[in-house]
C-alpha cells in the first residue's frame, strides 16, 4: 500500500506486544512522507523495530493546537502524514482529536487504520457485558470529583471502563469498597505484555489484593453495570 498525497493517516499502534502491529499500519508508516507522534523517542523505538526510517515530528497535548495547524498546511501542500500516539488508538485519551477535526474542517482526507485498543481489550477480557459500555478516560485526580464519577458508574446499567494510575489505584478501590463493597469489578493490568493480569471479583475482594500487593504498570478499571444478565459469572478470578 502506498500513501496518497495530501492524506492524513491515523494509525493504531501496539499497546504492549509489538507483534500486534497490523500489516496495513506497517505499510502505511513505511510509505508516508512524515510521521507525527506523541513522543518521538517512544515511536522511534517502534519504527526501529519495524526497520522504518522516516522524518518524525512531535504532536502532544501541550503543542497539539499549534502543530495541527502546521501539519494541516503540509497536508494541503500534498504531503502524506501518519499520526501515532504512544500506544493504541490516537484520540482515545491521547492527542490526535484536534488534528483530525482540523483536517475534516478543511476537507483534507483522513483515513483511520484500526488496531490495538486498551479499552476494548480490557472490556472483552473482563467478561462483562460489552453490547453497551461507557469509557471515562482517566479518573479525576481530586477525590471529590473521583467519587462523583464512580458513583455515576455504579448507578449505570452498562459496564464502565476507566484508566487509573498504579499509585492511585489503592485509594480508588478503597473508595469503591466504601460505596459498593459487593459490586463486581475487574482490574486489567499490563495488557498484551509479559505480566498481563485480569483480576476480577467484588470491590472488597479486588481491593484486599491490591492493598496488600500494590499494582504496577498500566491499568484499566472496569465496573460492572447495576443490572447484570444471568450469564455473567460473579465468581472471583485471576488470569
Amino acid at each position: 500500500m502506498s500513501a496518497l498525497p495530501g492524506h492524513l493517516y491515523i494509525v493504531a499502534t501496539p499497546i504492549g506486544n509489538l507483534r500486534d502491529i497490523t500489516l496495513r499500519a506497517r505499510d502505511t508508516l513505511a510509505s508516508v512522507d512524515l510521521i507525527a507522534c506523541e513522543d518521538t523517542r517512544h515511536s522511534g523505538s517502534l519504527l526501529a523495530h519495524l526497520e522504518i526510517r522516516k522524518p518524525l515530528v512531535s504532536l502532544h497535548q501541550h503543542n497539539e493546537a499549534m502543530r495541527s495547524a502546521q501539519l494541516l498546511e503540509e497536508l494541503q501542500q500534498g504531503k502524506s502524514i501518519a499520526y501515532v500516539s504512544d500506544a493504541g488508538m490516537p484520540g482515545v485519551s491521547d492527542p490526535g482529536q484536534r488534528l483530525v477535526s482540523a483536517c475534516r474542517g478543511a476537507g483534507v482526507p483522513v483515513e483511520v487504520l484500526p488496531g490495538p485498543s486498551a479499552v476494548l481489550t480490557a472490556l472483552i477480557g473482563s467478561g462483562f457485558p460489552a453490547d453497551a459500555f461507557y469509557f471515562g478516560g482517566f479518573l479525576p485526580v481530586k477525590s471529590g470529583q473521583r467519587e462523583r464519577v464512580l458513583a455515576a458508574a455504579l448507578d449505570a446499567d452498562e459496564t464502565s471502563v476507566f484508566f487509573e494510575t498504579p499509585h492511585r489505584l489503592g485509594t480508588t478501590l478503597s473508595l469503591l469498597v466504601r460505596i459498593a463493597p459487593d459490586r463486581l469489578i475487574c482490574v486489567a493490568r499490563e495488557l498484551t505484555k509479559k505480566f498481563e493480569e485480569y483480576r476480577r471479583g467484588t470491590s472488597a475482594e479486588v481491593a484486599a489484593h491490591y492493598l496488600a500487593h500494590p499494582a504496577k504498570g498500566e491499568i484499566c478499571l472496569l465496573i460492572a453495570g447495576a443490572a447484570l444478565p444471568k450469564w455473567v459469572s460473579a465468581a472471583p478470578g485471576i488470569e
